[in-house]
C-alpha cells in the first residue's frame, strides 16, 4: 500500500544513518590498518638502523639485506593478518549472541500445540496433531507441493481433499500451477483453502483449524464447513477457532474465551545471472557513486611519487591516502545502496510477484556488505601492491637492465593466466551468488510458517531441504576457491622463475655490482614473490567482487511505478466530494498476465458506502489495486472529475484510506505506526484507540505508545492488527475509505463496534467495503456483486435481494434460511423510506 511504502522511506532515512556511521567509522580502522601494513617496513628498518647507527656501528649491505628480509617475513603476520584476526574474532561473537533468538506465540491453539507454556495447571494431548493457521503459510513451489507437505500422493485421498477444500478448479494449470513467494500469486481466500488442504491432507487424529473460513465468502465457507470439517474430518476431533456463529449448531461442543490476557512477545530478531566481462559501466558507476575519480588518481600520484623518497612524509600522506579512498569508496556504496532502495521502493507489484524475498534480501544483505566492508580494503590492497611490484621490477631493472628480457614473456603468460582465470571464477561467483538467494527464501519461508511445521513435525524435512540449499551454494563457494588456488599456484611459479632468473644474473654479472646493489635487487625479488601472486589474485578479486556492484547497480535501474508526482497538481482540497468513476477499465498485474478486471463501468456517489462481494479470486482486491494504480490499469478512473492516470502518485495515494486484508505493521513504536510523520498529538492518537477499542490494550502496554511492536505487530493478534489499520485511517481523515476485510478476523460484536465506528467516523466520506461477511455490508447504499473480474450486480441491497435469480439472492441463500431471513430483515428495515439517513 501506499502507507507501507512512504513508512519504509522513514526507515531508509533514519535508521540507515546509525549503520553507515558505523560503517565509515569500520572502514577508516580498515584503512588505519590497511596503510600500517605498507608504512611499516619504512618506518621499522628507518628506526632499526638510526639506532644501530647511533649506538656506533657500520651499517653494510649484509645486515640490511638480513634485517629486511626478516622484517619481510613477519610484516604480513604482524601488520596484516594478527588485527584480522582480532576482527573475524570479535565479528564471530556478535554473530553468535545474535543467532540466539526467541520466538511469539499467542492463543488457546498455540498452548495446544506447545508453543505457548502453560504458567499454572497442566494440559496433555493424546494423539498426533494437524494445525491450519489463521494467517495462511504457503511457500514457493506448486499447489501440489503445498498440500503435500513432503507426504507420498495418495491419489484417492488427494482428489478427496482437493474437491473438499473446493480446490478442483482454482487455477487454469491445476494442481502443478506456480505459486510465488509467500503465494503472491493467489487470492487471500484461495491462500486459506490450501493452507486448510495441507492440514487435512495430513493422517491426524486432531485438527486444530484457526479460523479458515474467514477469509473465504459465503459459498465457499460452507462448502468447506459441510464438506470437509463436518464432512471429510467427521470423524475426526477438531477444534475449530471461528466468528461465524452460523457453524456452531454443529459443533459438539463450544468453548467461550472472554478477557483473554494479553502476551508478552520476544521480539525475534530461481535468478538471472550476468554473463561475460564486467562492463565498465558497472566500474564508472562504483567509483563515481561517492566521489569524483580525480581525487584518487591525484592523491595517488603526489604522494606515491612526490614524496616517495621522504620517510615521514610517506607515512603520513599514506594514511591521509587510505582514509580519503575508504571514506569515499565507502560513500560510493552508501549511494549504491540508497539508489536501490529507492528503486525497489518504486518497483511495480508485479517485480515482488515474480521475485522471492530471499532473492532481494541476498542484495541488500551479502551484497550490499561486499561492497561495504571487503571491496573497499581489496581494492587498496591491489593498487598499492601493483605500485610497490612496478618499483620492485624497476629497481631490478636498474640495477642489471638485462633483467627486463625474461620480464616481458613472464608478464605475458601472467597476462594470458589471468585473462583464462577470469573467465571462470568471474561467473563461478556469479553463480555463488545466485545459489545464496534460496537458502535466503527458504529460511524466510521457514520462519514464516514455524508453527505449522512444527505442528506437521516437519522440521527434519525442512532442515535437510535447507541442508540442500546451502550445499549447493557451498558447493559453488568451494569450486571458486579452488579456481583461486590453482591461479595462485601458476603465479607462484611465475615469481620463482623471475627469481631464479635474477639470481643467476647476479652471479654472472658479479664483477660489475656492488654488494649493495645485489642485496638490494635479491631482497626486492624475495618480497615479489607473495607480492606479485597476491596483487594478481587481488585484482581478480576486485572484479569477482564487482558481480556484487553489477548486481546492485542490475537493482537500481530496475523499471519504475509512474511518477510520485507530475505538473498536474490536483487542488489542494482535493477530492472535496469523493465521487469514484470507473470507464471501460481493465486491468492485468502485468503485460503479459491475464485480465483480472473486464470492462469495468460504475460511479460511486460522494458520501456512499458500497459494498463489494464475490466469490474468492472475483477481482475484488484486484478493483482497489487498479484504484490505487498498483499496476497501471487500461480505461480511466475519475476522481472528483480528475483523471488518476495523470496525476501523481503520491497526490493519488495519499488521498485515500486503505485498511488492508492483510494488515501492515511495522517494528516500531505504537505511536509511529500510527502516526509516522508526528503530525497528530498524543490526544488525538488515544481518542482514535478508543474509537477502535484498542486504548485499554495499548494502556496495558509497558510503554504504552513508545512501546515497539514485535515484527510484523505480533504482539497483536490480527484482528488487533487490523483495528490500528482502522485508527491509523481515522487520523487520516480522507474523504476516501477502501475497506478489505477488514473485520474478517474479529468477532460479531467487535466488528458491529467496527461498523458503527466507521459509520460515525466516515460518515462523510465514500467508503467501498470488500467483505465476504454479507452482514457487514448489507446496510450498504448499494452492492457491488463481481465475478471472474466482470461487475454481475450493482444495485441497492433490498432490490437485489427480491432478485431470486440474482448472484447476490444466491449468495445469502448460501448462508442458511435463518441468516438469509435476519439479512432480507436488515435490508428491509435499513432501506425503508424513514431510515434512508442511517448514515
Amino acid at each position: 500500500s501506499c502507507f507501507t511504502k512512504l513508512t519504509s522511506l522513514y526507515v531508509l532515512f533514519s535508521i540507515p544513518r546509525k549503520e553507515i556511521s558505523q560503517v565509515l567509522n569500520s572502514s577508516y580502522l580498515r584503512g588505519l590498518n590497511m596503510a600500517s601494513f605498507f608504512a611499516s617496513s619504512k618506518i621499522i628498518v628507518f628506526i632499526t638502523f638510526t639506532v644501530y647507527a647511533l649506538l656506533g656501528n657500520t651499517i653494510t649491505a649484509s645486515s640490511v639485506f638480513v634485517t629486511v628480509s626478516l622484517y619481510g617475513t613477519i610484516k604480513l603476520t604482524v601488520t596484516l593478518f594478527f588485527p584480522l584476526a582480532v576482527e573475524k574474532l570479535s565479528e564471530t561473537v556478535v554473530s553468535i549472541q545474535r543467532i540466539k533468538v526467541n520466538l511469539s506465540s499467542s492463543s488457546l491453539l498455540s498452548a495446544i500445540l506447545g508453543e505457548l507454556p502453560c504458567d499454572t495447571g497442566t494440559m496433555k494431548v493424546k494423539g498426533q496433531l494437524t494445525y491450519a493457521s489463521q494467517q495462511p503459510w504457503v511457500f514457493p513451489g506448486t499447489i501440489r507441493s503445498n498440500i503435500l507437505f513432503g507426504r507420498e500422493l495418495n491419489l484417492q485421498r488427494y482428489e478427496r481433499v482437493i474437491r473438499a477444500c473446493a480446490l478442483k478448479k482454482l487455477l487454469p494449470y491445476g494442481d502443478l500451477t506456480l505459486i510465488g513467494d509467500r503465494g503472491a500469486t493467489l487470492s487471500g481466500g484461495q491462500k486459506a483453502r490450501l493452507n486448510l488442504a495441507r492440514a487435512v491432507y495430513q493422517e491426524a487424529d486432531i485438527y486444530l483449524l484457526d479460523d479458515p473460513l474467514s477469509a473465504v465468502d459465503a459459498e465457499v465457507g460452507k462448502h468447506l464447513f459441510e464438506q470437509c470439517i463436518c464432512g471429510l474430518l467427521r470423524n475426526k476431533c477438531r477444534i475449530l477457532v471461528t466468528h461465524q456463529l452460523q457453524h456452531l449448531k454443529a459443533a459438539d461442543q463450544i468453548v467461550v474465551l472472554k478477557e483473554v490476557c494479553a502476551e508478552t512477545v520476544c521480539t525475534m530478531a530461481e535468478e538471472t545471472r550476468v554473463e561475460g566481462d564486467i562492463s565498465g559501466h558497472v566500474y564508472l558507476k562504483y567509483f563515481t557513486a561517492g566521489c569524483n575519480p580525480v581525487v584518487l588518481v591525484n592523491i595517488s600520484e603526489k604522494l606515491l611519487f612526490l614524496f616517495s623518497g621522504l620517510t615521514a612524509v610517506a607515512v603520513v600522506f599514506g594514511y591521509a591516502r587510505s582514509l580519503v579512498i575508504f571514506h569515499g569508496l565507502v560513500r560510493s556504496a552508501q549511494t549504491l545502496h540508497n539508489s536501490m532502495f529507492s528503486a525497489v521502493l518504486r518497483a511495480p507489484v508485479h517485480f515482488f510477484d515474480v521475485n522471492p524475498i530471499g532473492r532481494i534480501l541476498n542484495r541488500f544483505s551479502k551484497d550490499i556488505s561486499q561492497i561495504d566492508s571487503m571491496l573497499p580494503i581489496t581494492f587498496v590492497d591491489f593498487y598499492q601492491l601493483f605500485l610497490q611490484n612496478v618499483g620492485v621490477v624497476a629497481v631490478a631493472a636498474s640495477v642489471i637492465p638485462l633483467i627486463l628480457i625474461p620480464v616481458i614473456p613472464l608478464l605475458f603468460i601472467f597476462l594470458y593466466l589471468r585473462r583464462f582465470y577470469l573467465c571462470t571464477s568471474r561467473d563461478v561467483k556469479r553463480l555463488e551468488s545466485t545459489t545464496r538467494s534460496p537458502v535466503f527464501s527458504h529460511l524466510s519461508s521457514s520462519l514464516q510458517g514455524l508453527w505449522t511445521i512444527r505442528a506437521f513435525r516437519a522440521e527434519e524435512r525442512l532442515k535437510e531441504a535447507f541442508d540442500a540449499h546451502q550445499d549447493l551454494h557451498s558447493g559453488a563457494w568451494f569450486l571458486f576457491l579452488m579456481t583461486s588456488r590453482w591461479f595462485a599456484l601458476r603465479l607462484d611459479s611465475i615469481c620463482s622463475i623471475f627469481i631464479t632468473l635474477t639470481t643467476f644474473g647476479c652471479v654472472l654479472l658479479r664483477d660489475g655490482l656492488e654488494a649493495g646493489e645485489v642485496g638490494l635487487v635479491l631482497t626486492y625479488a624475495v618480497t615479489l614473490v607473495g607480492n606479485f601472486q597476491w596483487t594478481v589474485r587481488q585484482s581478480a578479486e576486485v572484479e569477482n567482487m564487482m558481480t556484487s556492484v553489477e548486481r546492485v547497480v542490475e537493482y537500481t535501474e530496475l523499471k519504475s511505478e509512474a511518477p510520485w508526482e507530475t505538473q498536474k497538481r490536483p487542488p489542494s482540497d482535493w477530492p472535496s466530494r469523493g465521487m469514484v468513476t470507473f470507464n471501460g477499465v481493465n486491468f492485468s498485474y502485468s503485460r503479459d498476465a491475464p485480465l483480472v478486471l473486464r470492462d469495468i463501468n460504475a460511479t460511486f456517489q460522494p458520501n456512499e458506502k458500497v459494498g463489494i462481494v464475490g466469490r474468492t479470486g472475483a477481482g475484488k482486491s484486484s478493483l482497489v489495486s487498479a484504484l490505487f494504480r498498483l499496476a497501471e490499469p487500461q480505461g480511466k478512473i475519475y476522481i472528483d472529475g480528475v483523471l488518476t492516470s495523470e496525476i501523481g502518485l503520491h497526490d493519488l495515494r495519499q488521498k485515500m484510506s486503505i485498511i488492508p486484508q492483510d494488515p501492515v505493521l511495522f517494528t516500531d513504536t505504537v505511536r509511529k505506526n500510527l502516526d509516522p510523520f508526528n503530525q497528530h498529538t498524543d490526544d488525538n492518537l488515544w481518542k482514535a484507540l478508543e474509537e477502535v477499542q484498542l486504548k485499554s490494550v495499548v494502556e496495558e502496554l509497558p510503554g504504552k505508545l513508545e512501546t515497539v511492536l514485535a515484527e510484523s505487530g505480533s504482539n497483536f493478534s490480527v484482528g488487533q492488527r487490523q483495528l490500528v489499520c482502522l485508527a491509523r485511517a481515522i487520523l487520516r481523515k480522507n474523504r476516501i475509505l477502501i475497506i478489505d476485510e477488514a473485520t474478517a478476523n474479529v468477532d460479531p460484536r467487535t466488528d458491529e463496534l467496527i461498523q458503527k465506528t466507521i459509520r460515525d467516523k466516515f460518515r462523510e466520506c465514500t467508503v467501498l467495503t470488500i467483505a465476504h461477511r454479507l452482514n457487514t455490508i448489507i446496510d450498504s447504499d448499494r452492492i457491488l456483486v463481481l465475478d471472474s473480474g466482470a461487475i454481475q450486480e450493482l444495485d441497492r441491497p433490498i432490490t437485489l435481494l427480491q432478485n431470486k435469480e440474482g448472484a447476490f439472492y444466491n449468495m445469502v441463500q448460501q448462508m442458511g434460511p435463518a441468516e438469509a431471513a435476519a439479512l432480507l430483515e436488515s435490508a428491509t428495515h435499513v432501506h425503508s423510506p424513514d431510515k434512508k439517513a442511517h448514515f
